[in-house]
């Protein structure tokens, strides 16, 4: 490690997501989702569900638990209007033997009366979450021996710890942390995750590589996403997660930047620490791996697929991020790279890999990337529908009865991608909420779909 952060970010290039690559970003036929038409049933009619991760190996691959796999999902009561639901989002879990019905097993972190009035811990030494709330993360089963099915693992639930505990008025302090332990039990019943876990705040933004919130101009600053990733390449320990890089002076740093002083106030990166150990609860921060000063403020959620000896790192964004005189899109974005630390380049030369269609332009959102044979597969959830050519903002003035109709809160369909190096191509579709594993065999009825705003059928 470097005692100076600034020096050790001289000395390595970090890869951007410039200005003139964004401003290609354009729809087309290889990067349009079909249009999504509400399921016939919701995953759980009671919930909200939306940021949606799976339980995964060390390696990378989904685990399966005696024949189960699981999802983990941020929920909220579905009597809450959509627009509320970050400021009480709570971490489900899910459990399915076919990748295709799913069924609700409660709250992964559950709490006593006296927990969730407490702080960090209780008198009697029981951890619990940090954050009044929890946002998105990612969930490892790190099994003992590291080779049979049926071994005991040890589960470590990454989240991002939104806001303090206790808090009156909602704040967004963002950190990343970690509830380890807890079992999970199977019968011909299902699958039961409990605890107890211990929770941990793993990292803070330091304030020169990563913004702090203090540090940020008018716009929310995030140190959010906590993705875990073990390099198939050098077996090195990673933690991905969104941030934001400080830019102190943007007179000074525009010309770096190849752009306007006023556009950096727009400055997402992807962060990563590294685990010298392969301890997945100890952290040391390094410069970050992609940035898109100057482009957009938020990389949501970043991820990595490793396929054919490439590096695939896949984030959503929104289009109300994208720095004034760039047109972007709801999507979801690629960059490929030979390495973890790149050089990424973006993927279709703009890095657009999917998007929904003009006709609805947020009907999904937080897309999620996962290798299945030669191909990738995109999970996310069902956003608005049915807009008419109303924006967000104009959803919020709508009655509620009608806010909630024009929510989709559930699963969406998985979306088949074609991948042939720095190309990506819509093939496909699956079912609403169908994560299959790499073994199993895609419906071929469902291989033609073809792109076009306002059609297809998946």
């Amino acid at each position: 490690m470097h005692d100076d952060p600034r020096s050790a970010r001289e000395e390595r290039t970090i890869s951007r997501w410039t200005r003139s690559q964004a401003a290609a970003i354009r729809r087309s036929e290889e990067t349009l989702a079909p249009v999504v038409y509400p399921p016939a049933e919701d995953i759980d009619p009671d919930l909200h569900i939306w940021d949606t991760w799976l339980l995964r190996n060390r390696d990378g691959t989904i685990a399966e638990i005696d024949g189960y796999r699981v999802i983990f999902s941020l929920t909220a009561p579905a009597d809450l209007l959509p627009g509320k639901r970050h400021d009480v989002a709570t971490i489900r879990y899910f459990y399915s033997r076919d990748g295709r019905e799913w069924t609700c097993g409660g709250p992964v972190f559950e709490e006593s009366a006296e927990q969730r009035s407490a702080g960090s811990r209780t008198e009697s030494g029981d951890s619990v979450p940090f954050g009044s709330r929890q946002w998105a993360g990612s969930a490892l089963y790190d099994r003992r021996g590291g080779a049979a099915d049926d071994e005991d693992g040890r589960l470590y639930l990454y989240y991002t710890a939104s806001g303090t505990r206790g808090e009156s008025d909602l704040t967004y302090t963002q950190r990343l942390a970690v509830g380890s332990g807890g079992t999970v039990e199977t019968d011909d019943d299902g699958l039961e995750i409990s605890g107890p876990f211990n929770h941990e705040i793993l990292l803070e933004p330091d304030g020169t590589e990563y913004e702090r919130e203090e540090q940020s101009r008018g716009m929310i600053y995030t140190f959010r996403d906590p993705w875990f990733f073990e390099d198939p390449q050098t077996g090195e320990t990673c933690l991905l997660f969104e941030a934001n890089t400080p830019v102190p002076d943007p007179e000074l740093e525009s010309e770096r930047y190849d752009a306007d002083p006023e556009h950096l106030d727009f400055n997402g990166s992807v962060g990563i620490a590294v685990s010298p150990s392969g301890d997945p609860t100890e952290w040391e921060l390094e410069s970050p791996i992609l940035e898109g000063v100057g482009t957009n403020q938020e990389l949501e959620r970043p991820h990595l697929v490793v396929q054919n000896g490439r590096y695939y790192l896949f984030l959503s964004s929104h289009e109300h991020t994208f720095a004034e005189g760039l047109e972007g899109y709801d999507a979801l974005y690629g960059f490929v790279a030979d390495s973890l630390r790149g050089e990424y380049v973006p993927l279709n030369e703009s890095g657009l890999v999917l998007t929904n269609p003009e006709s609805a332009p947020f009907q999904t959102y937080s897309w999620l990337a996962y290798p299945h044979r030669e191909e990738i597969l995109v999970s996310s959830f069902f956003n608005y529908y049915d807009l008419r050519g109303l924006s967000l903002d104009d959803v919020a003035h709508l009655p509620d009865d009608e806010q909630q109709r024009r929510f989709g809160g559930t699963l969406a369909p998985t979306v088949r991608l074609g991948v042939d190096g720095t190309e990506t191509r819509v093939l496909g579709a699956l079912d609403h909420g169908h994560l299959p594993l790499p073994r199993e065999d895609l419906p071929t009825l469902l291989s033609s779909y073809r792109g076009g705003d306002g059609g297809g059928e998946y």
